[in-house]
C-alpha cells in the first residue's frame, strides 16, 4: 500500500479533464499536488475546491526555459505526472499544418521537454516518480488521425525507454493509455467511441496504477485489446480492418 501522506506531485496538464480528476483524487489522498497548465484562471479555480494542500504554477509544456524555471521554484517533489495534450481529428487529405504542429508539439515535444526537466533532478535527488501518458491511438497508426497517433505513440516509445534506463534507478517510470474520455477534447469528435469513460472513472484507474508496482497499463481493457492485438496483425488485414 502506497503512503501518499505528505507527498509533493506537480502534475503537468491539471486545468480540466483527466488532469483535473486525477487532482482531486491525489489531493484526496492527502498529497501536496503541484497544478500546472498553461492558464492560470481554471488552475486557481481547481486549487479552491480541492480538499488538500495546492500550488499553482502555470506553465507552458512548449517553452523549456519556463519549465526549467517552474521546476525550480518548486525544489524537491516526489513526482510528475504527465497529463498535457491537445487534439482535433485530422485525415492527411485535409492536413491542417498548424493543428498538426501543435499535436506534435505539446503531446510529444512537450513530453520531452518535462522529462529533460524532471529526470535529471529526480536522479539528483535520489528518489521520484514519473507517470506519462498515451493512449490506445498510439499502438499503431489509425485513420484521420495525423497528429494525435504519432504524437501518442512518440510518447509511448519514451516511457518504455525511460523504463529500460531507469529501472535500476531510485527513479520509477509508469505509463498509462486510456481510450476515449469525456473531455472537451473527445467532443471534437463525430463517430461513435467505443467504452468512453468519465474523467473520474478513468482517474481511479489512474491512482491504482501509480500505486502498483507494474510499467504500463492500458484501459479501458476490453477495448485496449483491439489495439494491442493490432500490432500482430499483418500490414494488409489491419489496413483493412480498421479502416
Amino acid at each position: 500500500m502506497m503512503d501518499w501522506a505528505g507527498k509533493r506531485y506537480w502534475i503537468v496538464g491539471a486545468s480540466e479533464g483527466l488532469g483535473a480528476a486525477v487532482a482531486r483524487k491525489l489531493s484526496a489522498l492527502g498529497v501536496h499536488v503541484i497544478l500546472s497548465a498553461r492558464s492560470e484562471g481554471p488552475l486557481k479555480d481547481l486549487a479552491q475546491t480541492l480538499p488538500g494542500p495546492s500550488t499553482v504554477m502555470p506553465v507552458d509544456i512548449t517553452d523549456a526555459k519556463a519549465l526549467d524555471a517552474a521546476a525550480e521554484q518548486i525544489g524537491v517533489f516526489d513526482g510528475v505526472v504527465h497529463m498535457a495534450g491537445v487534439y482535433w481529428p485530422m485525415k492527411a487529405t485535409d492536413w491542417n499544418p498548424d493543428q498538426a504542429n501543435a499535436m506534435a508539439d505539446v503531446n510529444f515535444t512537450g513530453a520531452m521537454r518535462l522529462m529533460g526537466v524532471v529526470v535529471p533532478r529526480l536522479l539528483a535527488q535520489g528518489h521520484g516518480h514519473i507517470v506519462l501518458t498515451g493512449s490506445l491511438s498510439g499502438f499503431r497508426g489509425l485513420p484521420g488521425a495525423i497528429g494525435y497517433s504519432a504524437s501518442k505513440a512518440g510518447v509511448m516509445a519514451l516511457a518504455e525507454s525511460m523504463y529500460y534506463d531507469l529501472r535500476k534507478t531510485p527513479v520509477k517510470v509508469q505509463l498509462l493509455n486510456p481510450g476515449f474520455i469525456r473531455t472537451r477534447l473527445t467532443e471534437k469528435n463525430d463517430f461513435s467511441m467505443p467504452f468512453i469513460m468519465d474523467p473520474d472513472d478513468a482517474a481511479d484507474i489512474y491512482i491504482a496504477h501509480i500505486a502498483s508496482d507494474r510499467f504500463k497499463r492500458s484501459f479501458p481493457t476490453l477495448f485496449s485489446w483491439v489495439f494491442r492485438g493490432s500490432q500482430f496483425l499483418p500490414d494488409w488485414m489491419y489496413f483493412r480492418l480498421f479502416s
